[in-house]
């Protein structure tokens, strides 16, 4: 009868911890944690001087005749601070964008995000990044919608890093 008593102890006991109005009840600790800072960037197109695009690495291959497409954003500026804007520009030489009544397209991605167009010949003024790394692709796409290759030319990427 002491064993049947103390089992029926044991017994209420458990029911009166397994049933809290808490839904807390059973966790250690519970921390809220908010989520990153969303990227939300402001893209501008700016007017710009259309420069002819000439190969500037002769490491680099390339067939001068063909479609060419230089990125012109600086390999050794990689560090900006605070939100200053990043302008994507580029030169062109034996091709035409479809704005300017050409054939050919320049497909630009950030940070693998979604792709996005440049059908006339004007730069970018990109604002709103936030602190950490990130790359900006270049592509100068074809009439049959693939990238263009010539050579070592025609895709580039750069990363950048905001402080």
């Amino acid at each position: 009868m002491t064993t049947f008593k103390a089992l029926l102890g044991i017994i209420v006991l458990l029911s009166f911890g397994c049933s809290a109005n808490s839904d807390n009840a059973h966790t250690t600790a519970t921390t809220l944690v908010s989520p990153p800072p969303r990227q939300v960037l402001k893209i501008e197109a700016i007017p710009t001087k259309q420069w002819v695009a000439n190969p500037d690495d002769p490491k680099r291959r390339v067939d001068p005749k063909q479609p060419l497409m230089i990125f012109n954003f600086p390999k050794e500026r990689s560090s900006f601070s605070g939100d200053l804007p990043v302008t994507i520009d580029f030169s062109l030489a034996n091709a035409q964008l479809r704005g300017d009544g050409g054939q050919f397209r320049v497909r630009y991605i950030i940070d693998d995000e979604d792709m996005r167009w440049i059908d006339r010949w004007e730069a970018l003024r990109v604002t709103g990044w936030t602190a950490g790394k990130h790359t900006i692709r270049l592509e100068l796409i074809g009439p049959d919608g693939w990238p263009y290759r010539n050579g070592d030319y025609n895709i580039e990427t750069r990363e950048i890093e905001f402080h």
